[in-house]
């Protein structure tokens, strides 16, 4: 598994310490450092069958400067990508790679279904 934080985030934290309570062992990536590519951000599309809306940090002051809220409905899948990959702070985190799974944001509720892998 891999978590993808961004270090100063509330929320990256409680799902770091819910991981760490829960002695679920996981690689640590800092998105800032470690921006998801292209070909990554691709290959969650197609292995997990997500909507790339989803990975949009739709509360993030980039997200709102850049009016994505309107410009997205006419955007390309691969412009979608290509935005996301040149700035990590416009993607939703923490996000956790899972073998048979993507979770993207924290809500305990979904990540209990880690417990078991």
């Amino acid at each position: 598994m891999e978590l993808i934080i961004y270090s100063k985030c509330s929320t990256c934290k409680k799902a770091k310490n819910y991981l760490d309570n829960k002695n679920i062992k996981y690689n640590l990536r800092e998105i800032k450092e470690f921006t998801p590519t292209k070909e990554e951000i691709t290959k969650w599309l197609e292995k997990y069958n997500i909507d790339i809306n989803k990975l949009f940090n739709t509360s993030g002051l980039i997200y709102r400067e850049l009016n994505l809220k309107d410009k997205l409905k006419n955007m390309t899948t691969k412009d979608k990508i290509n935005l996301l990959s040149q700035n990590a702070m416009l993607i939703k985190r923490p996000i956790l790679v899972c073998d048979n799974n993507l979770l993207v944001g924290f809500k305990e509720k979904e990540w209990q279904s880690i417990n078991d892998k």
